[in-house]
C-alpha cells in the first residue's frame, strides 16, 4: 500500500454523520421502538434522519412564512400549530400540535358538551 493511501478510507458512519444535523443514533432508536423493525440498514438509518431533518425544516419555514413572528424574526408554537391545523399536507400533526387552550375554555367547552368535569 503506498503511502498516499493512508486515511484514505473513511468511515461511512463519520461521513453521513456530517451531513446531517439530527443525533442518527436518536433517529435510529425511535426506529427500533417499532415492533415490526429488526435490524436498520447503516444507509436506511441515513435516509431516514436527512428526510426527518428536511420535513422538519420544511415544517418551519412555512410556519414562519404563515406565522406571527415574523417582524420579530422568531416562530412560536401557534405558529407551528395554525400550520398544522390550516395546510392538509401537515395535518397529521394536529395530534401532537394542538392549538394552545385556556383551561377555563376547556372545561366551559366540557360543560356545554354535557360531560362531567369532576372525573
Amino acid at each position: 500500500m503506498s503511502g498516499n493511501n493512508v486515511g484514505a478510507k473513511v468511515d461511512a458512519n463519520t461521513v453521513n454523520s456530517k451531513n446531517v444535523s439530527l443525533p442518527m443514533s436518536r433517529v435510529k432508536l425511535i426506529m427500533k421502538s417499532s415492533p415490526d423493525v429488526s435490524s436498520i440498514n447503516q444507509d436506511a438509518l441515513f435516509l431516514t434522519t436527512k428526510a426527518t431533518e428536511l420535513f422538519v425544516q420544511h415544517l418551519a419555514q412555512c410556519s414562519f412564512k404563515r406565522g406571527s413572528g415574523r417582524e420579530k424574526n422568531t416562530l412560536a408554537y401557534s405558529d407551528l400549530a395554525n400550520v398544522a391545523e390550516e395546510i392538509e399536507t401537515f395535518q397529521f400533526l394536529t395530534d401532537i400540535l394542538p392549538k394552545k387552550i385556556l383551561a377555563r375554555d376547556y372545561l366551559r367547552s366540557l360543560e356545554e358538551r354535557g360531560e362531567d368535569v369532576d372525573d
